[in-house]
């Protein structure tokens, strides 16, 4: 099975090296016509340079088509913006990758609330612009694949990086809307948590392991995730070449006796509550309802 993007447009925030740098490569070397954002900041968001006009140029070298952009992904009508000069150059929007990002890291207790905010802007926020500038072309045409990029901090937690985890467990949460309110227009919104070694990483990774986790072990699983036949809602961790999914899951809930609906008849029975047993995958939040709903019905009927 060979996968192809030939005739579709790709914007890749973030691309100006690194792993949007990566993606951005693969998608015009598969025949997609790529817009390369990037605001050529540093690590931690500040200064600017032409590191898309840059990638640009490698991507034309090697026969692709590209353009650069500089907009920065935290100003809404720089993205509404972006959008419009890919559609007047090519006709429309088919593929997002949201990758912009900062790092700003500190323990909570040392972090200033500016330094908790601006990361939750470019990260969360921006993604968010970037998609809803997007979002009506895509529902106009009737198809659309839009990547959000999460972490393994977001998903599991990493000592001195709140600011970063709030904003990356919430674009999980964005996916989980967005995939259902984008169903009938055949747009399919998924999450990837990638572990690579870029300027991201550099003082976090040790050598060894930034030897081992390249950008371009990234690719294969996101360029499938915005391909013709992706899936839709998943989340999936990537890098060194080894992938998995990842789940929200919830337990069967457990029915209390309405006279031990109390706190201290809920402490008594934590240990059943939190059981990691019996999980179940829900695809939206009424699901958490309908599970409840059903439990009581069980224990009505004994």
């Amino acid at each position: 099975m060979s996968i192809d993007f030939t005739d579709k447009v790709a914007i890749v925030t973030g691309a100006g090296g690194g792993i949007g740098r990566a993606y951005a490569l693969e998608l015009a070397k598969r025949g997609a016509k790529v817009v390369v954002n990037d605001l050529g900041g540093a690590r931690d968001g500040t200064g600017a340079s032409d590191a898309a006009g840059k990638v640009v140029e490698e991507i034309e070298e090697a026969g692709g088509t590209a353009m650069a952009n500089g907009a920065s992904v935290t100003d809404y009508d720089q993205m509404v913006d972006l959008v419009a000069q890919a559609k007047d150059k090519w006709g429309g929007v088919h593929i997002l990758i949201n990758n912009a990002g900062i790092l700003r890291d500190k323990s909570f207790a040392k972090m200033d609330p500016a330094d908790f905010e601006l990361v939750v802007k470019v990260h969360l926020l921006g993604s968010a612009y970037a998609t809803k500038a997007v979002w009506e072309t895509m529902r106009e045409q009737n198809y659309g694949r839009i990547l959000m990029t999460a972490s393994s901090t977001g998903l599991f937690g990493n000592f001195g990086q709140a600011n970063y985890g709030a904003a990356k467990l919430g674009l999980a949460g964005l996916t989980k809307t967005l995939y259902l309110e984008g169903a009938k227009y055949n747009i399919k919104c998924n999450t990837i948590a990638p572990v690579a070694a870029t300027r991201m990483t550099e003082d976090i990774l040790p050598e060894q392991a930034q030897k081992m986790f390249g950008p371009e072990n990234v690719v294969p699983a996101a360029l499938y995730l915005v391909s013709e036949d992706a899936p839709t809602n998943a989340i999936v961790g990537a890098g060194a070449g080894g992938y998995h999914s990842s789940f929200v899951t919830m337990n069967t809930p457990v029915i209390l006796p309405e006279d031990e609906r109390s706190v201290e008849g809920f402490a008594a029975h934590w240990d059943e509550i939190s059981k990691v047993e019996h999980a179940s995958v829900p695809q939206n939040g009424g699901e958490q309802s309908m599970a409840i709903m059903a439990a009581l019905q069980k224990a009505q009927q004994g």
